[in-house]
């Protein structure tokens, strides 16, 4: 039996499936980047600035608890130290292009910044604050953030009060020092001074995570400083708060004082002056009678504590 094989004609043809599915994987990967970048350029930088708002507003929260605790070593006088925390910045987002943001705590304790009262106070100021007996300086506490996405933010703890600014903002006192006052035969002033002393090596950090500050109540004494009116022939005496910040002492002051700030009782005036500016408080129709009551603080920043 002859078994007649009958030969199939095959036809060859090109395929396109192939290159199809290298076009779909391109655009596939395309879009995922298009997705990517929209997310990285637009949605990640409202994301960090979110966080680092939110950063700022603990930060505003820690310094106001580090007021809090330093009105309380020297109300109760307590010799035991209190450590207080502040988170200096904020971190990445994972997986993403972003950018820490950094803070750095310090204090600040230039001597153009003071308390000067003219003629001395009752008993003069000692030496260690200054040879004429009539300054105090005005150390700070001073927190500034160095933030990528959010504005720049500085929390200055000075005289017991708390200033808060922007690079282009006018300061602006967000917690009053404590400052209590009467008006009676003369307006009576009651103020409660943190003197800040830091330790040399135990000044200043910086970086992103926490860091501790210490504060240790060391000693109060009170100064009286009690001038007449300006009938009484008192007008070129008064008190002088030298500072970086006057509109923001300038608006606490006269939030204190109300209505005893006027020209015809204590006269409170930001003074141009060539080096610094300064808050002036003179004497009006009424004396004055101001008791300055200097609480001694050491401060250390960060590990290691040294008393």
């Amino acid at each position: 039996m002859v078994v007649v094989e009958e030969m199939k004609r095959r036809t060859f043809g090109m395929q396109n499936k192939a290159v199809a599915g290298v076009i779909e994987a391109l655009l596939m990967v395309a879009l995922v980047s298009i997705v990517l970048s929209v997310v990285q350029l637009v949605y990640i930088p409202q994301v960090m600035e979110q966080r680092e708002s939110d950063h700022m507003d603990l930060v505003s929260n820690q310094i106001s608890l580090l007021k809090s605790m330093i009105d309380v070593q020297g109300m109760t006088k307590s010799s035991t130290p209190i450590s207080s925390m502040i988170t200096l910045g904020s971190k990445e987002l994972p997986y993403f292009v972003t950018v820490k943001a950094f803070g750095l705590l310090s204090t600040d304790e230039d001597v153009g910044y003071k308390i000067v009262m003219n003629p001395p106070p009752t008993p003069g100021l000692p030496a260690k604050f200054s040879s004429s007996g009539t300054t105090i300086p005005l150390a700070s506490i001073k927190y500034e953030a160095d933030n990528s996405y959010f504005t720049d933010q500085m929390y200055i703890l000075e005289g017991g009060g708390l200033i808060v600014t922007q690079p282009d903002g006018t300061p602006v006192m967000r917690a009053n020092p404590y400052i209590s006052v009467e008006n009676k035969t003369r307006i009576n002033i009651h103020y409660d001074f943190p003197y800040i002393i830091s330790l040399s090596g135990k000044n200043m950090t910086s970086g992103e995570g926490n860091c501790f500050i210490r504060t240790n109540y060391s000693t109060n004494a009170t100064y009286r400083y009690a001038v007449g009116s300006v009938s009484e022939g008192y007008g070129n005496t008064s008190i002088k708060i030298y500072t970086k910040y006057p509109n923001a002492w300038n608006e606490s002051l006269h939030d204190l004082l109300g209505m005893y700030a006027t020209a015809s009782n204590p006269c409170i005036n930001i003074i141009p002056h060539l080096s610094q500016n300064y808050i002036e408080i003179k004497p009006g129709t009424k004396g004055i009678n101001f008791n300055l009551n200097v609480i001694t603080i050491y401060v250390q920043i960060g590990q290691g504590w040294i008393l």
